[in-house]
């Protein structure tokens, strides 16, 4: 049965992707940590993360390591936090988000409705900061 991540990736259900490539997506999450919160995910459906392959594993955290430098810029954060809990969705995904505290790093503290209003800028921001980066041929259009 495919995972909520394969319906988004597939447009079946909204996303507000800030990349997009043949291996790879990424997208806000609509759980943040902290404002900026992204999730890079693989197109390939693959629940634990130890068992998917090399490449794409290494495909997914420079993606991951792109958007942390491109949401580390749109939100001037003094650090930037990544992590794969596996515990949400049964589909790898890595989350990337800025880092004020330790407590950024707690899934359980995200804030549960934020506004579409904060998800778009947060979308635009780091669009704006790939683009500026030089990744504009990965960022899709709002």
């Amino acid at each position: 049965m495919p995972s909520v991540f394969t319906h988004i990736i597939n447009g079946d259900l909204p996303g507000r992707f800030v990349w997009k490539d043949g291996t790879a997506v990424a997208f806000l999450t609509i759980a943040p940590v902290t404002p900026g919160h992204v999730l890079v995910v693989p197109r390939k459906e693959i629940d634990h993360w130890e068992q998917i392959d090399t490449p794409t594993f290494t495909h997914v955290t420079e993606v991951a390591q792109k958007i942390g430098r491109a949401v580390k810029d749109a939100y001037d954060a003094p650090r930037m936090g990544l992590l794969v809990a596996g515990l949400e969705v049964p589909h790898l995904h890595v989350h990337v988000f800025p880092a004020y505290t330790l407590e950024s790093f707690d899934l359980t503290k995200a804030e549960q409705d934020p506004s579409p209003e904060s998800l778009d800028d947060a979308a635009r921001r780091i669009r704006a900061s790939l683009v500026s980066s030089g990744y504009a041929e990965n960022v899709p259009d709002e």
